[in-house]
Formats: C-alpha cells, sequence, structure tokens
C-alpha cells in the first residue's frame, strides 16, 4: 500500500535453520479482516447525544427569547383602593365627603426613545456570540472525537509492533540459548535477551492502558455507558498536508467561532457604550386614574411623573466610561485570542508538516535500513564475525524506528485535527 510502512522481509542465513525472520508488516495488513470504529459513525453519534452540545444549544436558544424581552416596555402597575372619612373600611364618607372615593390607578413607565431599542439589540448581539459559542463547542468535540480516535488507533499500531517484535525476540532467545549449550554464545547474551523481553512486555502493558483509555474516552464523548466495546479503529496511513499555512491562516479569520464570538461582543460593547449615554434622558412615567365619588361628580386622574438624571456626575457618568474601558477591553480581547489563533495555527502546521516529513524518512529511508543492518548482523553473528551485542542493538533499533514511525503519524493527525478545530474546515477525512 503506497505510504505504509514497507514490507521488508530480512530472513537470517539458511545455516541457522530457525526461520528467524523480521517482517515490517503495516497495521492494515495485519487487520484488514477486522470490523472498523468507523470514525464518520462516531461523530454523527457524538453530535446527537454528546451532552455538552446539547447544553450548549439550549444556552443559545434560551439567549434567543432575550431580545424581544429586553425591548419591551416595563410591565404597567395597577392600583385599586380608596380614601374613607369617619370610618376606616372601603365606602365610608362615599357621596358626603367630597374627599371619600373609590377608584383605582394605572401607571406606565416609558423609557426615553431608542433606549428599549439599544436594549434589544444588545440581547440580539449576546445571542449572535452565543452561536458562535455553540459552534466552536461543536467543532470541539469533533476534535476531542477524532483526537482519542487516532490516539487508540496509534495504540493498536504500537501493540502490533511489539507483539510482533516479541514474538520475534522469543525467537533469537531460544537461538541464543541453543548456541550457549554448544559453547557458541556467552549467558550473558541470555539475560540481556530476557531483559529486553521485559522491557517490551512493560511497553505493551502501557499501550494496551492507553488503549482502554482511549476506548472510554470516546463512549465519554458519545455518551455511551462505561464500558462498552468498539470495534478496532482504521490504520493510521501516511498522508500529504491538505493546505498550505497561508490557506489555513485566511480559513481561520474568515470562520474561527471564538474571533466571530469577540467580534459579536465587541459589537454589544458599541451598543452599551450609546445606551450608557442614553441614560442622561429621563425616563417618564404616565399615571392615570379614575374614582367614584358616590353621589358627587366622578373624578379623573393623569399625571406625568419624570426621572430627573440629578446625579449623572455620579451615575451616568461612571456608567458610560465602564461601559468605554468595556468595549476597549473587548476589542483587545479580540487582538488576544487573534494573535493566539495564529500562533497556535502555525505551531501545529509545523509539526504537522515535521510529522510527515520524518513519516517519509522513516518508511522510505530509516527503517529500511535498519533492516538490512540487522540482516547484514545476523549473518555475520550466525559465522561469529560479530557478537551478541552487535546484533542486539540493531534489533533494538528496528523496533525504536517502527515505534518512532507510527509516533510521527499519530503526531501528524493530531496536528491536522487540531487545525480543523481552527479553521472550521476537513483537513482528515
Amino acid at each position: 500500500m503506497a505510504g505504509d510502512v514497507p514490507i521488508i522481509e530480512t530472513v537470517s542465513p539458511s545455516r541457522l535453520k530457525t526461520g528467524l525472520a523480521v517482517v515490517l508488516i503495516s497495521s492494515a495488513a495485519l487487520r484488514a479482516q477486522s470490523p472498523d470504529a468507523s470514525l464518520a459513525e462516531l461523530l454523527q453519534e457524538a453530535l446527537r447525544s454528546s451532552p455538552e452540545i446539547a447544553a450548549a444549544q439550549k444556552r443559545f436558544e434560551a439567549s434567543k427569547q432575550r431580545p424581544t424581552q429586553a425591548s419591551s416596555l416595563p410591565d404597567p402597575m395597577f392600583s385599586p383602593g380608596f380614601n374613607s372619612n369617619g370610618r376606616p373600611w372601603p365606602g365610608a364618607g362615599l357621596g358626603t365627603e367630597p374627599t371619600s372615593n373609590i377608584g383605582f390607578m394605572v401607571s406606565q413607565e416609558v423609557p426615553f426613545p431608542g433606549k428599549r431599542k439599544l436594549a434589544g439589540d444588545m440581547a440580539v448581539k449576546e445571542s449572535e456570540a452565543e452561536w458562535q459559542q455553540y459552534q466552536q463547542v461543536q467543532l470541539n468535540i469533533v476534535s476531542r472525537v477524532k483526537q482519542a480516535y487516532f490516539r487508540r488507533a496509534y495504540a493498536f499500531a504500537a501493540a502490533d509492533v511489539l507483539a510482533r517484535n516479541l514474538e520475534l525476540l522469543r525467537k533469537f532467545l531460544a537461538i541464543t540459548e541453543a548456541r550457549y549449550s554448544v559453547g557458541r554464545a556467552q549467558q550473558q547474551d541470555i539475560f540481556k535477551a530476557q531483559t529486553q523481553i521485559s522491557i517490551l512486555e512493560t511497553k505493551r502493558v502501557q499501550i494496551e492502558r492507553e488503549k482502554g483509555a482511549r476506548e472510554a474516552e470516546l463512549n465519554s464523548l458519545v455518551n455511551r455507558s462505561p464500558g462498552s466495546k468498539l470495534a478496532p479503529p482504521s490504520p493510521l496511513k501516511p498522508i500529504a498536508l491538505p493546505a498550505t499555512l497561508a490557506e489555513l491562516t485566511a480559513a481561520a479569520q474568515k470562520n474561527n467561532p471564538m474571533l466571530r464570538r469577540d467580534e459579536k461582543m465587541i459589537q454589544r460593547a458599541e451598543v452599551a457604550v450609546n445606551a450608557a449615554r442614553r441614560e442622561y434622558y429621563p425616563d417618564v412615567t404616565i399615571n392615570g386614574g379614575y374614582y367614584n365619588m358616590g353621589r358627587m361628580p366622578d373624578m379623573y386622574m393623569l399625571r406625568a411623573d419624570l426621572k430627573v438624571p440629578l446625579y449623572f456626575f455620579r451615575k451616568q457618568r461612571a456608567a458610560v466610561t465602564e461601559q468605554s474601558q468595556t468595549l476597549a477591553q473587548t476589542r483587545r480581547s479580540f487582538e488576544s485570542t487573534n494573535q493566539s489563533l495564529l500562533f497556535r495555527i502555525q505551531d501545529d502546521f509545523l509539526m504537522a508538516q515535521t510529522a510527515s516529513q520524518l513519516v517519509e524518512l522513516y518508511s522510505k529511508t530509516v527503517i529500511p535500513q535498519a533492516g538490512l543492518a540487522l540482516e547484514s548482523s545476523l549473518s555475520s553473528y550466525e559465522t561469529g564475525a560479530v557478537d551478541f551485542l552487535s546484533v542486539y542493538m540493531n534489533y533494538i533499533t528496528i523496533v525504536e524506528y517502527e515505534m518512532n514511525y507510527y509516533e510521527e503519524l499519530q503526531n501528524m493527525y493530531l496536528a491536522l485535527v487540531r487545525l480543523e478545530e481552527m479553521t472550521a474546515q476537513q483537513l482528515v477525512q
């Protein structure tokens, strides 16, 4: 398969008659018949079932209800009552005393023109910011699912490498024990091989823990019950970088929800400054009433109460200053978010670029050369031209390079997934 770790067979000389082989086989070949834990299905399930996404959606839906509330008139006040003379109960003195009456009064506060609209505009901008936050939560969940998926894929690939090399090392240990029994190897060679087997076993235990941890993480992200089993993931394959740094930067500037959210908060702060300035103008409360006077003529009342901003030098002026400072803060927050985003994009792009180059070097140069070195040392070991240590070190190198190959593949995928979250573009299928 193009781009995968090449299949290299290094077989020891036939005179050893051991069948010892180092086969660097890709994970795809090892698990070609295994069921696949589809990444697309996991992503769909996460978008459908994630509590975080559902919570963000409800926050956005709740925010859509605020503009009409903020732009509405204050609730009117209805005040029934009576005035009595001679007795404290309703109607006492009604019709005989000019100050006795039974009636009601209605009051309606009316903010200065423009205030309600500005309050509604602020709520609209807050709702638009919540929409961007909702988009960011979706991108974040997708990113976390993909990162957990590819970390699990790396764990499977690393487990394959360790399993194959453990089997090889056990065969090599058998050869060394046979040579020692006829006096052609030293006892320390057996101990070294046994030690390496133990080291690989410890790594295998760590990799198995990683597989379990990533499976648990995926179950959590897609809202499955703990302990739910997942099929093995698709093998990691080398891929070309899907975009240039300039393209990724431009996409982030256009699509990143956090930048768009900060822009909405800047717009909201600008409206808030105008709203604070409007507080210099008085609101008015209109009062109207009707009173029954008994046998006397009915009484009517109409009054307007103005709220005078008499203490503007302590209240309204401070409010304008506060909102102006908030506006400056939101603009600086936008700049900070933008700079941080540009750095993270460049950092992850360089990581993906470097990992891509290293994957190519490992697959086309380093691993094939290490395989040839091991094959040569095996031949020389059989004739006694080299000692066990040379073969041992060549073997350790093969294992290390294979693990490094898959680690760099993982790094490339993880960097691309993080770039997806920042640019809101699909870079990894």
